[in-house]
């Protein structure tokens, strides 16, 4: 900081606010705090009679907060983002689109780990939509050493991006409820409608819906002429748990299928399974799904949508935030559901 003419602060930041009083009229702020001083400025500071100011100079190793909070986001932003413009040293990172927000994690901490730097997002791995504020960036002085920001810039191009949103495909979804019950028309599937619902909401359609009895031999037949019909994605609903009836896991391994998990720390959701056959993935769904409003279902399906091959290190990261508190009026995803590791 230090003290200038006001004929010679041009282009520099002003520490402090300048206050202007009409007599009988009005008290109120001219100039704030952060403001970079422009020439047609000082006609009106010279009537304020601000002769002199205190001020940060801006050069090529300093930064004003505004252009350092835009340069952070622009080294952050990827596809589907677009930026705002800075408001009181902030900058928005809002989507562009509706997708599925993803988060770099760890080069976000490492962002942030560069001191006076601030980088903060909303959760990774929940879907968006367009116009959603997903992140903020800005920095904690007035004026920033620009070496911090060239850090930023550095962590963001060898990690880019740190933050984006990732279209859906639209598939064509094949389902096989399983049991003998809805099989042999003793109840009304309740399965279908929920599962229906869900794919259309996500861009995606369902192809047909095969029923099957709770035979393992049918189960696969099922799987197999669906994937012939050109179904992109499976899903099987019913015979997931431990009951001696219930051998839709069997059946999708007699299918073809390469299990890569069978149950997850997730409630509800915990007798999901996962496998794929060939590049098509084939999801076994419990019975919760069809209840609960939300599920395993809606952590993992957007992601897979989205394009991501989901391994079983991933479905394991889900206990952390995997607990539902299945509130009266649902929240999510402006929950805890979800929002782990």
């Amino acid at each position: 900081m230090k003290v200038v003419s006001v004929y010679e602060a041009e282009g520099m930041v002003l520490c402090h606010d300048i206050t202007e009083i009409v007599p009988g009229k009005s008290k109120g702020r001219a100039f704030k705090k952060g403001h970079v001083v422009k020439s047609e400025d000082i006609p009106k500071l010279l009537n304020l009679g601000k002769e002199h100011l205190y001020v940060w100079e801006i050069n090529e190793n300093a930064l004003h907060e505004n252009d350092a909070a835009i340069r952070i986001a622009k080294a952050a932003a990827g596809q589907g983002i677009t930026l705002t413009e800075p408001v009181e040293g902030k900058v928005e990172l809002r989507a562009k689109m509706a997708g599925l927000l993803k988060i770099n994690t760890s080069a976000l901490e490492k962002i942030n780990d560069i001191d006076e730097i601030v980088l903060a997002t909303i959760h990774s791995n929940q879907m968006v939509d367009a116009g959603d504020v997903i992140a903020g960036s800005r920095v904690v002085p007035l004026v920033i050493n620009t070496d911090k920001i060239r850090d930023v810039e550095k962590i963001g191009k060898e990690f880019f991006p740190i933050v984006e949103i990732k279209p859906l495909r639209s598939l064509k979804v094949g389902v096989v409820t399983t049991g003998s019950e809805v099989y042999h028309g003793r109840i009304q599937d309740q399965f279908g409608p929920v599962i229906q619902r869900k794919i259309t909401e996500l861009g995606s359609q369902i192809l047909r819906q095969v029923f099957s009895d709770d035979n393992v031999a049918m189960i696969s037949e099922s799987i197999q002429t669906l994937i012939k019909e050109g179904a992109e994605m499976i899903i099987t609903t019913g015979g997931m748990s431990v009951d001696p009836d219930d051998v839709t896991p069997a059946g999708i391994k007699e299918a073809g299928g390469y299990v890569i998990a069978y149950g997850a720390p997730v409630l509800p959701g915990s007798m999901f399974m996962l496998a794929r056959i060939g590049d098509i993935p084939v999801l076994g769904l419990p019975g919760c799904v069809m209840y609960h409003k939300t599920t395993i279902f809606d952590l993992l399906v957007p992601r897979i949508l989205a394009g991501e091959e989901i391994t079983r290190k991933d479905i394991s990261r889900l206990a952390h935030g995997g607990y539902c508190f299945n509130c009266d009026l649902c929240q999510y995803p402006h929950c805890t559901f979800g929002k782990g590791s």
